[in-house]
């Protein structure tokens, strides 16, 4: 088996003759042999063999025996290793019935029976073919072989753990579809062979239908339809064929031959362990064909990876998305801050990434329960690192957005705590740095009981993650606005802002670009930053990959990897190879922290609050993933 569980398909649009089963043959047979030679499923369209318009044809006993005679064939001369959805009408106990054939290593496993026969607009379907519920048996003979038909028929591929459901075009618009059905009794991958023809705004409502039904069943989604061959008469196909996985496009064609792409069995699997969803409940009636595929050392992957997973892409939908991001903050806060009776709250500010989006949080909450800015106490605590960039940022974000801002230095406190813990603060250890940011902390607590507020934390996912926070510093507060936001998100909601308020936009997007860090360590002889955080870490980047695909899917670390070279194909190998290690050992030895976070807001599908999405003992061993790490 491959080591990742990739399934590789393909969804395949021939040429059609119309009632011609022997130049379709060909047809299938030239897009068979032009598939890559890993490819694990073929689907192609409804009724392919003998062609969808056929009309009165399909009453033709020449047509329907020559069809059911290229099935056999294609049987035969399908590579091995391979197995092929075929549709075609075939006849059982003197009816005629819309079929697609699983074939499989010059066998024919089974036959699916349409369902749902469509007999509306340009649809007269039942003018020909009868519904699987007029079936009266389970079985045919076939080339001398007992094929199992039905409605309710699965194939398992016990090598993948690929479990495929066919369901033939109409089966899928109906109020409640048969992939739904094949989903609840295990099917992992849904195949629909098609032929639905493209009138005004057609294609869009067949994407997002099938989309949809992908997610709803943590399911691939495999969709072939007719191409433009087809009719000549009073229908126009163009060939749409889709390849989805648990909600998202993984690839598109409009006429061409086949379009190829790879499912990550795993992540649909890890779905349906994770939210439990009713799934097996109705295996007692269905036939379940067990077949073994040989499997491939390694499948060639075509699928692109997002190196950004917690972005979206599209420049428009990433600016939404990030706006929504942000009023779903604020209005957790407004919530909290209206239902403890609270108009004040103590935040620090740093003039770096995450304290700018607090402090945008509570500007947006104090606008959504009508309060005054003045409420908002903004706290600069400068001490030894903090250089006049950020300073001056600090200071300029405060006074444009009118909120009530002190600067209280932390020199003179941390230099009395190091005399009282006996400390030399030429030593700039752990205990140097950790100092000053419990001194901030202290801070902001008592400023909090004084002005009967709440600190606002501005701690963002990734920092808790990795640990990289001060326990019981900056590590706590009373409302932690960005607990589920990630760093790479953090900035793009920041640039975001910027794009929004032109006031704000200068001081922004100057935040954004200056270098992460806490600055708890001295600057060099020009005031500039010394102490940089993804120097130390690692690119943030990388950092958020590995953490969404190891917290969303709980992918194995080797795979990971594997993914993370092929989404920073500019990056050093050796950079993330450093980089993967890091985030394992950080990961698992910082868990006592993420044990006693404080309440925070959940945006998205990650969240470390104590009711969160991850729960984890401290003293839980890494042996099992750092021995796997040794491979990398």
């Amino acid at each position: 088996m491959h080591r990742f569980q990739y399934y590789k398909v393909a969804s395949c649009t021939p040429d059609v003759f119309i009632g011609d089963p022997d130049a379709n043959k060909k047809e299938i047979l030239n897009i068979i042999h032009s598939l890559d030679s890993d490819t694990q499923l073929a689907v192609f369209p409804e009724l392919c063999i003998s062609g969808y318009t056929c009309q009165d044809l399909f009453y033709e006993d020449i047509l329907l025996k020559r069809s059911k005679q290229v099935l056999i064939e294609l049987s035969y001369e399908i590579p091995e290793n391979l197995a092929v959805v075929l549709g075609l009408p075939l006849v059982i106990q003197n009816k005629l019935y819309n079929c697609a054939a699983f074939v499989f290593n010059h066998k024919i496993l089974g036959i699916y029976v349409k369902t749902y026969i469509p007999m509306y607009n340009e649809f007269y379907e039942k003018r020909w073919f009868s519904s699987s519920k007029d079936l009266d048996t389970d079985s045919i003979c076939l080339d001398g072989q007992i094929v199992p038909v039905s409605n309710k028929i699965l194939f398992k591929d016990t090598t993948t753990d690929a479990v495929t459901g066919i369901e033939i075009c109409e089966d899928l618009w109906v109020t409640i579809p048969m992939s739904s059905y094949h989903a609840l009794a295990g099917a992992n991958i849904l195949v629909n062979p098609s032929a639905s023809n493209d009138v005004i705004a057609k294609k869009e409502y067949r994407t997002g239908l099938i989309l949809n039904q992908s997610a709803r069943s943590y399911a691939a989604y495999i969709y072939s339809s007719c191409g433009k061959e087809e009719s000549t008469s009073d229908l126009v196909f163009s060939g749409h064929d889709l390849i989805c996985e648990n909600g998202s496009l993984l690839k598109e064609g409009v006429n061409e031959k086949f379009i190829i792409g790879e499912i990550d069995i795993q992540h649909l699997m890890h779905d349906r362990i994770h939210f439990k969803t009713s799934m097996e409940e109705c295996m007692e009636d269905y036939i379940i064909v067990e077949y073994e595929s040989k499997p491939y050392s390694s499948i060639q992957c075509t699928r692109s990876f997002n190196p950004y997973p917690f972005v979206p892409k599209d420049t428009k939908k990433r600016i939404e998305r990030c706006m929504d991001i942000l009023h779903i903050q604020a209005q957790g806060l407004a919530t909290r801050l209206k239902k403890i009776h609270c108009d004040q709250v103590v935040i620090g500010i740093s003039g770096g990434l995450d304290s700018t989006l607090a402090l945008l949080v509570c500007n947006e909450a104090y606008k959504i329960n009508g309060y005054d800015n003045s409420g908002i106490h903004a706290i600069t605590m400068p001490g030894f690192g903090t250089t006049n960039r950020t300073r001056s940022n600090a200071q300029i974000l405060m006074d444009l957005l009118h909120v009530s801002s002190e600067e209280i230095s932390i020199v003179s406190g941390v230099n009395q705590h190091f005399k009282d813990i006996h400390h030399d603060p030429c030593v700039h250890d752990i205990t140097y740095e950790n100092a000053q940011a419990r001194q901030r902390t202290y801070i902001l607590m008592d400023l909090a009981n004084k002005y009967n507020g709440i600190v606002v934390g501005t701690g963002d996912l990734s920092e808790l993650a990795l640990g990289w926070c001060t326990y019981n510093g900056d590590h706590m507060s009373m409302y932690a606005v960005n607990a589920s936001v990630p760093k790479t998100l953090v900035r793009f909601i920041v640039e975001s802002y910027a794009l929004k308020d032109e006031t704000l936009s200068e001081v922004l997007l100057d935040i954004c670009d200056t270098p992460v860090s806490p600055e708890l360590l001295p600057p060099d002889a020009s005031g500039k930053i010394t102490q940089k955080t993804e120097e130390v870490l690692g690119s943030y980047d990388l950092h958020d990959f590995f953490l969404y695909h190891m917290l969303r899917y709980h992918e194995e670390p080797l795979k990971i990897y594997e993914s993370c070279l092929l989404a920073f194909k500019d990056i050093k190998k050796e950079t993330i190879q450093k980089a993967i290690h890091t985030f394992y050992h950080r990961f698992f030895t910082q868990q006592f922290k993420r044990n006693c976070m404080p309440d925070g807001i959940k945006v998205g599908s990650i969240c470390f609050s104590p009711r969160g999405d991850w729960r984890m003992p401290s003293d839980a061993s890494s042996n099992l993933w750092k021995q796997q790490l040794k491979d990398i």
